[in-house]
C-alpha cells in the first residue's frame, strides 16, 4: 500500500465533498423556491413546479448528468467543466426531491396554525417565516439529513459520466496502475462510509428526538 495513493484518495474524498456541499447548497435554494410554488394558490404555478418535479425524478441521474456535460456542446456553447456539468445536474436532481419533501412538510403544519397566523393579520412572508417554516423545519430535518446521504453516494455517478476525480474516480484510477481493487475500492468504501454513517446516524437521533411522527 502506497501513501501516495492514500493521498489520492483523500483528494477524492474532498473531491466528493466539495461537490455534495455544492449540490446542497443550490439544491437546497432551488428545492424551497420549489417547495413554495408547490403549494402557490395559483393553480399553473402549482402544475408547472409538480411537472418539474416528475420530470427529474423520472429521469436517471446518469442521463441527467449527460445531457449537462455534452449539451451544450452539441448547440454551440462552451462544454461546462467536470465540476459545473456534475454540480448542475445533481442540483436539478435534488432541487425536486428536496422541493417535494419541503413541500410535504409545510403541507404538514396544521391547518389551524396557517388560519391563526391569518387572523393576526401578518402577510404571506411575515406567516411563513415566523409561523410555518419554524414548525415545518422541525418535521423537514430527518429527511433531508437522510438526503445528503443519498446526494454524497449519487456524486460516485460523476466519475463515470464527466470523469469529475471524486472519491470513486480516483480508487478507479489507482486500480488500473495496481491491479488492487479490493485494498483500494475497499479503503474507498470505508471513507464513504466514515463521512455517511455519522449523517445516517444523526438522522435517525434526530428523527427520535423530534419524534415527528407522534405529533
Amino acid at each position: 500500500m502506497s501513501w501516495t495513493f492514500i493521498v489520492s484518495l483523500l483528494w477524492g474524498l474532498w473531491g466528493t465533498v466539495v461537490l455534495s456541499a455544492l449540490t446542497f447548497l443550490f439544491g437546497g435554494i432551488f428545492g424551497f423556491i420549489i417547495a413554495i410554488a408547490r403549494i402557490s394558490p395559483l393553480r399553473a404555478v402549482s402544475a408547472i413546479t409538480a411537472g418539474y418535479i416528475a420530470f427529474m425524478q423520472g429521469l436517471p441521474l446518469l442521463v441527467l448528468m449527460g445531457l449537462c456535460f455534452f449539451g451544450p456542446g452539441i448547440f454551440g456553447y462552451d462544454s461546462l467543466t467536470p465540476l459545473q456539468a456534475a454540480t448542475f445536474a445533481l442540483t436539478l436532481y435534488a432541487s425536486a426531491y428536496l422541493g417535494e419533501i419541503w413541500r410535504g412538510c409545510l403541507q404538514s403544519v396544521a391547518k389551524p396554525q396557517w388560519e391563526a397566523a391569518e387572523c393576526l393579520g401578518l402577510t404571506k412572508w411575515q406567516r411563513m417565516r415566523t409561523v410555518i417554516l419554524p414548525q415545518a423545519l422541525r418535521i423537514a430535518t430527518p429527511p433531508t439529513v437522510g438526503f445528503m446521504v443519498q446526494i454524497i453516494k449519487n456524486t460516485s455517478i460523476a466519475s463515470l459520466v464527466v470523469g469529475y476525480a471524486e472519491l470513486s474516480y480516483n480508487a478507479k484510477i489507482i486500480n488500473n496502475s495496481t491491479f488492487q481493487p479490493f485494498l483500494y475500492f475497499g479503503i474507498a468504501a470505508l471513507m464513504y462510509f466514515a463521512v455517511c454513517y455519522p449523517l445516517s446516524v444523526q438522522s435517525r437521533a434526530l428523527e427520535r428526538k423530534l419524534n415527528v411522527a407522534n405529533r
